[in-house]
């Protein structure tokens, strides 16, 4: 449990930021889980830039859908392992896999068991969607109120989670680390 860090905040928080900073941290193999999948230009040149900001040190893959056999068949000698990000995976299973909600929910419990198991350390990012407008959708409310279940959920199975706010990240559990995370350097 304590190697699992869960990250959340809204839309250009500096939740991103704060998860690359703690993961910049730790020597050795790093791997990036990246959940979104290239839909426009303008996604394609967000996943071009972010990869840039990450530099050549760490290895990407790509996996909008199979996150838990993603996490499960990593080789144990990988240090670190990034996702971002969860809200972006659920919208995946909903739209393209078509899974009710007890389906979905049942593999993010399976996600935090794998992440849980995973031998080295865990960082995933995760958007904080309740704290909007109820959105005036059916599925942009189903969304919302599984987005939240699984940040429940997987908020409980890591050991240090923080919520980040106008770049300014707040610690919500965990033993509190030495280093001062808001800094750049």
């Amino acid at each position: 449990m304590g190697n699992f860090t869960f990250i959340t905040g809204g839309a250009r928080s500096g939740k991103s930021d704060l998860a690359l900073r703690l993961a910049n941290k730790v020597e050795g193999r790093r791997i990036f889980a990246a959940t979104a999948r290239v839909t426009d230009a303008e996604m394609k040149e967000r996943i071009e830039r972010h990869r840039r900001e990450r530099g050549d040190s760490w290895e990407t893959l790509e996996e909008p859908l199979e996150l838990v056999g993603l996490v499960r068949s990593l080789d144990p000698a990988a240090r670190l392992l990034l996702i971002d990000c969860i809200t972006v995976w659920i919208a995946n299973l909903i739209i393209e896999r078509k899974w009710d909600d007890e389906r979905i929910l049942r593999e993010v419990n399976e996600l935090a068991g794998a992440l849980r198991a995973f031998p080295e350390r865990v960082i995933a990012v995760t958007n904080e969607v309740g704290s909007g407008i109820v959105p005036e959708s059916r599925l942009g409310r189903r969304f919302r109120d599984l987005a939240g279940a699984a940040n429940r959920i997987l908020a409980s199975a890591a050991g240090r989670v923080y919520l980040v706010s106008m770049g300014i990240p707040l610690q919500l559990k965990g033993e509190k680390p030495a280093t001062n995370f808001t800094n750049k350097s």
